[in-house]
Formats: structure tokens, sequence, C-alpha cells
């Protein structure tokens, strides 16, 4: 028996696949798995064009045996076997793929998914053991041969025993060491959870003595441990599976199962696509928000497979980040892999997939919203700050996407409403989409600056989060209607007989609103006669495209400088209080200032802003009402 040297500079090739192409060392199992899967495949495809063959699905398997004490793996699979000159061609030659060459050398069926392309896969071997030994029989064939590697030099081919068709790989674990333990290879647990993470599809059955616990015969009050042949995987994808075939328990329970949430999603897409991409996709909307959802721990993506061999458990390039609450899978037999098969060479694909799936989730959430509002409002209440951010986000590039999916409450109808619904009842001569901002719905209620704008019977729409106003800053308007704050500029909603008056006040008190003006500083644009108010005495305003709402949100932020609204003091000179101060311009100038500050500083207080001095507003107070 002559050792002979792999071909194609192999030891440097093979330890380069061993330590640097593979993300993890469990991916072993997964490729061994797969090639054992396309061993089968092709004794499937051959019985179809030999008449003299039979293919009976259920005396095909993939055997694992697991054994401590010799510290070895074996994979088993029943699959076409190969011969001398096979192994020395598929296993002596490094990226030399079998099963590529397979595919090149036969036109394969739809329904026979080989998978290997590269003809690596089965190194991978290398990053867990430090010998490795396959006996395998061809189909036709009488003899069968091994082939044993020991290292990276080189390898030996020797005539065996082998009773059936297939192939035995036996794995003969490295050492421990401080860094790594290859024990846990050897583990039941570890093995079931590998191939039920990677391999839970492979369409044949993948089977492992494992170890259980019965009430003993004689002594049902005692225990005893037993072995039992078991099935790890499942076999059939749900996905792969008709809709008409499928449940919402299916679902629900496989959703559960998968993603391991504790409540059914409130929606599930199914669906798939041929063409140029050919993939099947199963998406689920959660009904919460995973609890690390918004920190920078939390880990978007749809899991990718490759004829449902798992490739990445959380493709990024599937989803876009306005939709990163969306859980699920994607199937495709088209995917340009890498070959290591954890990544892909370039993402054409991947760009056309993710084109459907975004129109796809788009239109569910819409049909969710126009068919059953109440579960879209639950799904609203946990991710619209996503749908928010995702419409600021990249300069407003997905904000055509995502604008008809927003709730806001309405003043009106006392409940969230669509901006196509406000739109659609806006009166003939409304040219803006009002809004107020606050913190919660019943402190803007109670907001002076929408009175004017309610008396009018005008509809409000409430802003209560604080990316609200930002989201409208990208949208600019909608249907052609501009968004107008109602603490922002002339609302121009008055009477001409209003404006008229209006203006007659204000060139009569014009002098003591700029006393006013320069009584307050810098801490004010302007004061004037309002517009707006009617019961209320005073409020604040904003000119310019930072509003009061926004300064606030900016400054609560870390290492922020603090930014300011060119803020505007608005005085309703219909108020018992103008009444009262009025004269004072010509009487007492000094109080006239107390007033000024005092009516600044509980114009603040309506606004949520701190006021700079409490003790001197206190006691302002207290002297004024002396």
């Amino acid at each position: 028996m002559t050792k002979k040297a792999f071909k194609s500079e192999s030891k440097r090739l093979l330890e380069l696949m061993v330590h640097s192409i593979y993300t993890h060392k469990e991916i072993f199992l997964r490729e061994l798995i797969s090639n054992a899967s396309d061993a089968m495949d092709k004794l499937y495809y051959k019985t179809l064009s030999d008449e003299n063959l039979s293919f009976n699905r259920d005396n095909f398997f993939i055997r694992i045996d697991a054994d401590s004490k010799a510290r070895t793996l074996t994979i088993t699979d029943t699959g076409i076997g190969m011969t001398k000159e096979e192994l020395e061609e598929n296993l002596g030659t490094i990226a030399k793929s079998g099963s590529l060459q397979f595919k090149k050398d036969n036109e394969t069926p739809a329904d026979v998914d080989i998978i290997g392309q590269f003809g690596v896969g089965f190194y991978s071997a290398f990053m867990v053991a430090d010998k490795v030994t396959v006996t395998s029989r061809a189909l036709g064939s009488e003899e069968a041969c091994c082939w044993e590697a020991e290292d990276t030099e080189g390898y030996t081919i020797s005539p065996a025993e082998k009773e059936t068709v297939g192939t035995q790989i036996v794995l003969h674990l490295k050492p421990n060491t401080e860094d790594d333990s290859y024990d846990e290879f050897l583990d039941e647990y570890r093995i079931r959870g590998i191939i039920k993470k990677y391999s839970d599809y492979i369409r044949y059955p993948i089977q492992m003595m494992v170890t259980k616990t019965r009430p003993k015969a004689d002594n049902e009050q005692e225990f005893e441990d037993y072995q039992e042949l078991e099935t790890l995987n499942s076999m059939v994808p749900i996905w792969k599976k008709t809709k008409a075939e499928l449940t919402d328990e299916d679902y629900n329970n496989f959703y559960k199962d998968k993603f391991f949430d504790f409540q059914n999603p409130l929606s599930v897409i199914h669906t798939s696509a041929d063409g140029v991409t050919s993939y099947t996709a199963l998406l689920y909307i959660p009904a919460h928000a995973p609890y690390d959802f918004y920190t920078k721990d939390f880990e978007k993506g749809l899991q990718l497979y490759a004829n449902g061999v798992l490739i990445m458990d959380a493709c990024a390039e599937l989803l876009p980040d306005c939709f990163r609450f969306v859980k699920g899978l994607v199937d495709s037999a088209d995917l340009s892999l890498n070959i290591s098969r954890e990544l892909l060479q370039h993402d054409r694909q991947l760009k056309v997939i993710a084109a459907h799936l975004q129109k796809k989730i788009k239109n569910e959430l819409l049909s969710m919203l126009k068919n059953k509002r109440e579960t879209y409002e639950t799904f609203y209440q946990n991710f619209s700050r996503q749908l928010k951010f995702g419409i600021y986000d990249n300069f407003g590039r997905d904000k055509e996407l995502l604008q008809d999916l927003l709730l806001y409450y309405s003043s009106t109808e006392k409940k969230l409403v669509t901006l196509d619904e406000y739109v659609s009842r806006m009166k003939e001569d409304q040219k803006h989409i009002y809004y107020a901002c606050g913190e919660t719905v019943d402190k803007i209620n109670k907001l002076p600056q929408t009175e004017l704008l309610t008396e009018k019977g005008c509809e409000i729409l409430y802003f209560t989060e604080d990316v609200d106003e930002f989201v409208i800053q990208m949208l600019q308007g909608y249907a052609d209607k501009e968004f107008k704050s109602v603490a922002a500029g002339d609302l121009n909603l008055e009477s001409e007989d209003e404006k008229k008056e209006l203006e007659k006040k204000k060139a009569e008190n014009k002098d003591l609103f700029l006393f006013m003006q320069d009584a307050l500083g810098d801490k004010v644009k302007e004061v004037r006669a309002s517009t707006r108010l009617k019961s209320h005495p005073v409020c604040l305003t904003s000119e310019g495209m930072l509003s009061i709402e926004m300064e606030k949100v900016l400054n609560s932020m870390p290492n922020n400088q603090k930014v300011k609204a060119e803020r505007v003091l608005e005085i309703n000179i219909n108020h018992p209080i103008f009444a009262t101060i009025a004269p004072l311009y010509d009487t007492d100038k000094e109080k006239l200032k107390q007033y000024a500050s005092v009516l600044y500083d509980s114009a603040l207080l309506i606004e949520g802003l701190p006021i700079e001095d409490p003790v001197a507003y206190t006691n302002a107070i207290c002297e004024l009402m002396r």
C-alpha cells in the first residue's frame, strides 16, 4: 500500500481550507451529510434511466454513530458509492467535485437537487479530525475500497470489505486543547443540535442511536436508560408543501418552534417564484418586538437555505432595515455560493429576491391594515418606530414604500387613522395636513395652539413619538398636501373681518409688543398678537425648520450641542390678561417687564420645557398678586 500525494498543491490548499474557509467547525457535519444526500440522489437518478434498478426511499438513510471511547464519529450513507478510481479522483484531488461532474454528465431532473459543486466540503472533516477513513462500495461493484488520510501530506487507498453499496466515513477526532474541545462532536445533544440547525430538511432520514429513559419492567418506581434508533431530521420542510396542505396551526407551530416565540405570529407570508431566480419564502410578522429589537445586539435577516441546507442563519441582505422585524426563511437552488457555502459570491440573486420580498411584505401589511385593522394596530404598536425610522433613514429613500403604513391619532375621529383617510376627509379649501406634537394625546388635547383649528372644525393628527416630526420633515407632504404644525407660522384660517380687526389691534399695540420683546432679550425672536388663541392667554410657537418639539428631542440626545428653535411668544389680545398689561406700557414699564417674564415662563411650562429660574418665576407671580 503506497501513500499518494494530494494533487493540485494539496498541502497548502488543504491547510487553507481547514484553517480559513469555514467560520465554524460544526460546519463539517453539514458538509458530510450534504455529500451523503447527494450520493443517494445520484443513485435515485440512475434508477430513472435503468429499468434493472429500483429505488425504495424507505431503504435509504444517513447513519450517525458516535463512539466516545474510541473518539470516533462515523457517517454512513446508502448512496451510489465510489469506485477506487472515483475515490482517487474525488478525494485525492482537492476542489474536484464529483457532484458537479455528475450534473454535467447527466441531465438531472428537477426533483434531484444535488448540492455539492466545489469538491471541498469533504475536507472540512480535517477541521475536527486528525485521521479520516472512507470505505466505499460503488453501485454495480462487488469490491469495496478504503481511502485514508492522517495528515495533509497524502492518502492511501486499499481494498476493503463492505457488504452493501454506499459510503462510510470515520472521523478520528483530534485531541482536545485549551482552546478547542473536540469531544463536543461526540455528544448526543450537540450532534442533534447541529443536524437540527443545518440539515433538518435533508430529504433522507438522518438516524442515530439515542439514549432514552423508561421505567424498569420489575419496578416502575425506578428508571433505566436504553438505546433507540431515532430519526433526527424532519426531512420535508414546511415551505415545500402547498398552502392547501397546511393549516394555520401548522404555520404557527413551525414559527414558535423555529424562532423561539411564545406567541403566534400576526401574519404569515408563504410565497414562491420561478424565473431568472427561483425561490420559496416563508415569512412571519411577529405579534411583539423581541426584547433586544431596538439594541445594537439585534441581528436582522432571514435564514437562507440552498436546497433545504442552511447556509446563513441571518442573511441581512434579504430584508431592508424598515422591515427588520420580519422573521422567516428563503430557500433557493439558484444561489451563487462561495467555496464554503457560508457566503455568496455575488449578490445579484439576493437583490432580486429581496426586491420581491419587500413588495410582498408591504402588500401583506396593507392587506392587514384594510381587512384586519385591530391586528394591524397591534403590529403598529410594536413596530411603528421602525417604520418611521425607515422613512427618516437614507434621506427618505423608502418614504414612498412606507408612508401608507403610518397611523396617527385623529382629533376628530378619536382613533388612529392613515394619512389617506385624513386627506379623504379634508375640506375643499383646506390646503394643509395639520398636526400637533406632545408627549400624550391628553396633553396635546390641552395645547392652546389647537384652539383655532378645533373651532374651525379641522382635523388634527397627534404626534406623540419623538421621531414623528422628523418623519414629516422628510415626507414634506402627502397626496399634494403639505404638513403644517399647529404651532408654526400663521395658520391663515381667519375670516377677512377677523384679519382686519387683528391687524388693527397689532398696529395699536406695536410698541407694547416690541417693548416686551426687548425685555425678554434673546429668549424669543418676536412677541406678537396671536391669531390662534381663543381662551388661553399665551402660547409659544416657532419660526423656521426647527420646531420646539424637535428642539426638545435633539437636546435630549447624549453629547449633543444645545440647539434652540426660533421662539415666538404669542399673546391673546382678547384675553382679560391683555387688558391688564396693555396700559402698563404707559404707566409702569417695570411691571410690564415682570408680566412679560411670567407669561414667557408660563408658555414654557405649557410646552413642557424647563424654566431657567423657578424661584424668580414664583417671586414674580407673588409680586404681581400683591
